[in-house]
């Protein structure tokens, strides 16, 4: 049955032909779209093969003539980028290990035992997401002051044991969907309540798990404002508190800057493209149910 969306596209063409104009047009859109998302980028790229004469001129030049690829080389050694890149990638892969293992436990309580108090807890768990950040900021801070972790990489990894109010959400939801007959039918055989979250759940929650450890990673990695608060030593710092380095009292590197940022967010899109189709179903298999 046609609908009304296609039938006023082409009132007078058949069936086949509505759907292939249909999906003509939508693909054309698609791809008007998504270049606009991609001219940002595409303009840092343009920008890192620039010699310093062409950043500014207008009308723009987005093809650099001559190509300055020593842009590159040069901007990860004016800096000490391969320190901040191990920097970030100790916080991100920890806060990856900490979430998946604190978020997964805790949404396997909410979602597959009855204890009494579980709907209200999980209840006031979702309404901390209605906290703003900054609420809680100073206290944060202090506390961690206290502890003597001010200074120090522990502000940006430990807390992640403690688990994440919307990952826990995520995964509670996706664990809704699995059938509790798996786990009857696994209680029957005399399996424990670990042996069944262990054996069975995780391995059918892999892509609501890669859905979160992606969400996790990027947040991690594009953190500017926790290490700007918590470390002093520059030797700690991150990329994204490293990438202020191009800005001197002589003004701003911007070529360098742009040269940089391309090589900092290059692995964030190909460990997307790598984990879409896992990303892309967890997302869709993450549904509302209970």
């Amino acid at each position: 049955m046609l609908t009304s969306r296609q039938t006023a596209i082409a009132p007078g063409l058949s069936k086949n032909m509505r759907q292939t104009l249909t999906g003509l047009v939508t693909h054309i859109l698609l791809i008007v779209f998504g270049f606009a998302f991609a001219l940002p980028f595409l303009w840092q790229l343009s920008t890192s093969l620039k010699p310093d004469s062409q950043i500014f001129i207008l009308p723009p030049l987005w093809i650099p003539h001559p190509i300055m690829w020593a842009n590159y080389p040069r901007a990860l050694t004016y800096i000490p980028y391969f320190l901040y890149f191990k920097n970030t990638l100790y916080i991100a892969l920890f806060n990856v290990i900490a979430a998946l293992f604190s978020c997964t436990f805790v949404a396997y309580g909410f979602a597959r035992i009855n204890w009494p108090g579980r709907s209200i807890l999980f209840s006031i768990l979702l309404a901390t997401l209605m906290i703003p950040s900054p609420v809680t900021l100073i206290p944060t801070f202090l506390i961690f002051r206290q502890l003597g972790w001010v200074g120090t990489p522990n502000p940006l990894t430990w807390p992640a044991l403690f688990g994440n109010a919307f990952y826990i959400f995520l995964l509670r939801q996706f664990y809704m969907t699995i059938p509790q007959e798996l786990s009857q039918a696994a209680k029957i055989d005399g399996a424990s309540e670990f042996a069944i979250y262990w054996r069975i759940i995780l391995p059918l929650a892999r892509p609501a798990m890669a859905t979160i450890a992606l969400f996790t990673f990027l947040a991690n990695w594009n953190d500017f404002l926790g290490p700007l608060i918590y470390l002093s030593d520059k030797q700690q710092y991150t990329l994204a508190l490293g990438l202020y380095g191009f800005a001197g009292s002589r003004g701003t590197e911007w070529g360098l800057l742009m040269a940089a940022g391309t090589v900092t967010i290059m692995p964030i899109i190909i460990l997307f493209f790598l984990a879409q189709r896992t990303f892309i179903e967890g997302i869709a298999l993450t549904g509302t149910k209970g």
